[in-house]
């Protein structure tokens, strides 16, 4: 089986009616198929590779799974978003390694400021994590600043990756509109910093990243578990090579929170 490294196979055309149906959890609005095809056409370029080669892989084999939400900025329409990943959970490990959920929000009518951008993005994982019916992964720190942090949902840790309208300088982050892409960890075994084919998989990556945005790589793209990576920090890149994000504002509520084993029942943590 072709792995994303060495699929050549002809790139599958843009997703027709009856796909899109099939590979959508929930319903779709009227201004879904445009935003989905959007994304289709991008990932499947041949004269402008997308760096991706997991999401190229994905596409191709019809193993992408999309949703979406009314507006970014009402969460009053964010319920939905809730069934939608925990939908995608249940079945994701029957579509293959490539694989993704694609959340799509209504665009607006005008971009917004990567700053307002950035404050949704999070406002979105928060109000998730809140309506999470499970407990955080008892392995995975509820800290984002802690080494192997990793946002976490219906017991699965998930890497999460946001891409906006906004986001005109790096290329590999722009979209039509607001979007967030979600892929459970499980996806990316075998492909340890420290494997032959990890290794391999992020030099191509890198390569097309510079080709694709005219630009090097953000310095936040770092492998997981590695001494100085935090993965909150790959979530939402600046657009330029010297911009910042703010501090991550996630908060894991304490009724989400794993508990604590009976030999670390100690003061200073009950407090």
């Amino acid at each position: 089986m072709p792995t994303p490294l060495d699929d050549n196979r002809k790139p599958a055309d843009p997703l027709d009616e009856a796909e899109l149906t099939a590979c959508t959890i929930g319903t779709t609005p009227a201004w879904g198929p445009s935003v989905a095809r959007d994304l289709i056409s991008t990932l499947l370029s041949s004269e402008n590779p997308f760096p991706c080669t997991f999401a190229v892989a994905a596409a191709k084999k019809r193993a992408l799974r999309y949703g979406f939400v009314e507006s970014p900025h009402d969460d009053g329409t964010w319920g939905p978003l809730v069934d939608i990943l925990r939908d995608y959970l249940d079945c994701y490990q029957d579509l293959g390694k490539d694989t993704s959920l694609v959340v799509f929000f209504r665009p607006d009518d005008e971009a917004l400021s990567l700053d307002d951008y950035f404050q949704r993005f999070w406002s979105v994982l928060q109000f998730l994590h809140e309506k999470d019916p499970e407990p955080w992964p008892a392995g995975v720190p509820t800290d984002p600043e802690e080494l192997m942090w990793e946002f976490s949902f219906g017991g699965t840790e998930i890497f999460v990756v946001c891409n906006t309208p906004s986001h005109v300088t790096r290329h590999s982050r722009n979209s039509q509109g607001f979007m967030i892409t979600f892929q459970p960890r499980w996806v990316f075994d075998g492909l340890e910093a420290d494997s032959p084919r990890g290794a391999k998989a992020r030099q191509v990556i890198r390569n097309r990243i510079r080709r694709f945005d005219g630009m090097e790589p953000a310095p936040e793209l770092g492998n997981y578990g590695e001494e100085g990576n935090l993965e909150w920090r790959q979530y939402f890149l600046a657009d330029t090579p010297d911009g910042t994000v703010p501090a991550c504002p996630f908060r894991a509520g304490r009724e989400h929170r794993p508990p604590l084993a009976a030999d670390d029942e100690t003061p200073e943590r009950q407090r």
